[in-house]
């Protein structure tokens, strides 16, 4: 039966944003059909003279609740592709091996090749949040300078380790990394809420049925898929797993109070990726800058990607 509560409501005009901002949505099949992207992209027929640039989300609800507040003002100069990462959304694939977020960037580049095509090798640039950092990070490994020209790592932990796991199952009160990314219950949700973001005292006061809907809504399709992912997470895994610098320019972005991935391993994380790596710590957000300062956060991206124009908007 489908939810008759706010969650709905938001979907349809979360997804009005995408499409008021000249997105169109496309499906796109991939390994003759096994795999499926469910993305919103530049319509056909846009200026040529303007960048790609790929937006990839975080673990949790679909592109367009968490690029929402991005999609207007990136749109007037980027032409943008706005996936669902694989089991978000409508994305899918039948690969049952295809749980690693180097899997996730695979099926990124063949997106961008199918949908950007012959200028895919005028390059592209792209930026990614929390997990979607993850997948950008390996996009850019796996394209190399050549295709890929500038990345953005927002609000990920790239060296995230299994002490680190521990220290967030401390302080999201629970047993296991799902229990805290993928919650079920109204109060796990408020939980959630309570890390992702710095002020987040109005949903203190959010009733539970609101919670338990957005649960509802957000938290049960591909859920055992979900799951999968996070196991299948490689970083962390020295056998699986080497961070290197990257010869890209790099921008790594991140909330002052993140409670996700702390502060500190964001000096650690840009240290890492080498001396083409520079750092912007955006105040008083939280482990969501681009939701709570959407304003100097897409500052930040357009001052690094566009740095020879005028980022005003």
């Amino acid at each position: 039966m489908p939810s008759l509560g706010i969650a709905p409501l938001l979907d349809a005009y979360f997804r009005r944003r995408f499409a008021a901002a000249g997105l169109v949505q496309a499906s796109v099949p991939l390994d003759g059909g096994a795999t499926t992207v469910q993305c919103w992209r530049f319509p056909p027929g846009a200026s040529e003279e303007l960048p790609v640039l790929v937006l990839l989300h975080g673990f949790g609800p679909p592109a367009t609740w968490q690029w929402r507040r991005q999609v207007g003002p990136l749109s007037r100069r980027f032409r943008l592709v706005v996936p669902d990462l694989l089991f978000f959304g409508g994305s899918g694939t039948a690969a049952a091996d295809a749980r690693s977020e180097a899997h996730q960037a695979e099926a990124v580049a063949k997106l961008v090749a199918a949908v950007v095509g012959a200028a895919a090798a005028a390059r592209v640039s792209v930026a990614g949040t929390s997990y979607g950092g993850f997948v950008a990070y390996h996009v850019a490994r796996l394209l190399g300078p050549a295709a890929v020209a500038r990345v953005v790592i927002a609000s990920s932990d790239l060296l995230k380790a299994d002490a680190d796991d521990r220290a967030l199952l401390r302080r999201g009160g629970a047993e296991r990394v799902e229990d805290v990314m993928l919650p079920r219950t109204p109060e796990r949700m408020r939980r959630l809420l309570g890390l992702a973001y710095h002020r987040p005292r109005r949903f203190s006061f959010t009733p539970a049925f609101v919670l338990r809907d957005l649960a509802q809504y957000l938290y049960t399709d591909k859920i055992e898929e979900k799951k999968e992912l996070i196991k299948g997470i490689t970083l962390g895994d020295k056998e699986k797993f080497q961070l290197t610098p990257l010869p890209q320019e790099v921008l790594v972005l991140w909330g002052e109070h993140d409670q996700i991935f702390p502060i500190e391993k964001a000096f650690e994380v840009a240290r890492q990726l080498g001396a083409n790596a520079r750092l912007e710590i955006i105040k008083n957000t939280g482990h969501m800058p681009q939701e709570e300062d959407p304003k100097r956060f897409n500052e930040a991206l357009l001052n690094f990607l566009l740095p020879a124009t005028n980022s005003s908007w």
